[in-house]
């Protein structure tokens, strides 16, 4: 199949070196002209272990190129994935501008029916909004051209990236047709056959499925640092009942390792989305808020814990 996947980000640049991988042709576009000359002599905007072999060794084949040009890109291909960053606003909100953009470049230039991957993390409701401006740009050109949006969300740890890809634990398919689940299961046909499970639903499920995840395992971290204050208080070792607990199949040994709190790129952004989706509707998640509270009082324990121990000269 010919892909074209927008944004070279983490997520753009691994699923489609990934996908070429597997066989797919794949045209990878960035409005960026310096980070697609570096992609073309093996410069990667980002580090993953194993990932610039893959690139150099699908680049090299013919399988795998890259481009700023959108609409040339899109000549042969008739899948779509927009992985363009979703940074927070102000109110914690996804901010939906750049896929939006895309969403419009695609509609200003398709010529051919086509499934559009919303491979970015977006809040539920965003395939309506992205179907509605493409059909917006279509009905300017006076073209009447039939697509679907489909949901598609990546579960990539960095580190592991590659091998998420390609032996992930779920692949989540979120389509409002069977016409559009069937272009899915082919694309992810050499993962499947392999015995990746591919989970189908409907688009608005499979939005809300990476936000809930991304919040039960930020839930998990907060409640294991709460227990590890009790613990503390209490004179009791929270590594043994760490490990007592952990080892309830109900439970498992992930994410309940007390440190500082959660951070990087994805929870604190997400939790935070899920509570302002939550809150647009007029529902009060107090257990997301109480998640946030116990992270941010996690990072100033950890501050009082080093000024106690060293003093007031932490340089």
């Amino acid at each position: 199949m010919n892909v074209v996947v927008i944004g070279t980000g983490y997520v753009g640049l691994v699923a489609g070196s990934c996908f070429a991988d597997i066989g797919h042709h794949v045209t990878c576009v960035d409005i960026c002209p310096q980070k697609i000359d570096n992609l073309k002599n093996g410069i990667l905007p980002i580090y993953e272990p194993g990932l610039d072999t893959i690139v150099e060794k699908n680049h090299a084949s013919g399988r795998l190129n890259f481009t700023t040009r959108l609409h040339e890109a899109m000549d042969d291909a008739h899948i779509y994935c927009i992985a363009v960053g979703t940074p927070p606003g102000e109110d914690g909100s996804a901010d939906l501008r750049h896929v939006l953009a895309v969403a419009r470049q695609i509609g200003e230039n398709l010529e051919h029916p086509a499934i559009i991957i919303n491979k970015s993390t977006v809040p539920v409701g965003t395939a309506e909004k992205v179907r509605a401006v493409i059909a917006e740009a279509l009905a300017a050109r006076g073209k009447n051209i039939a697509y679907d949006v489909v949901s598609n969300p990546e579960f990539l740890k960095e580190g592991v990236a590659i091998r998420d890809f390609m032996h992930p634990d779920r692949i989540i398919i979120g389509a409002d047709n069977e016409a559009a689940h069937a272009q899915m299961q082919a694309l992810y046909a050499p993962l499947t056959a392999q015995g990746a499970r591919l989970i189908a639903m409907n688009v608005r499920d499979a939005e809300m499925t990476k936000y809930a995840a991304n919040a039960m395992l930020a839930t998990r971290i907060s409640f294991m640092n709460e227990i590890a204050g009790i613990c503390e208080h209490l004179g009791v070792d929270v590594e043994n009942v760490r490990l007592g607990i952990g080892s309830d199949p109900r439970i498992g040994s992930r994410f309940i390792h007390p440190g500082a709190g959660y951070g990087g790129s994805c929870f604190p952004k997400d939790v935070r989305a899920l509570v302002s989706m939550a809150e647009s509707t007029g529902y009060e998640p107090h257990v997301l808020h109480a998640v946030e509270t116990r992270n941010r009082h996690q990072k100033n324990r950890l501050y009082q814990k080093l000024c106690a121990e060293l003093g007031d000269d932490l340089s």
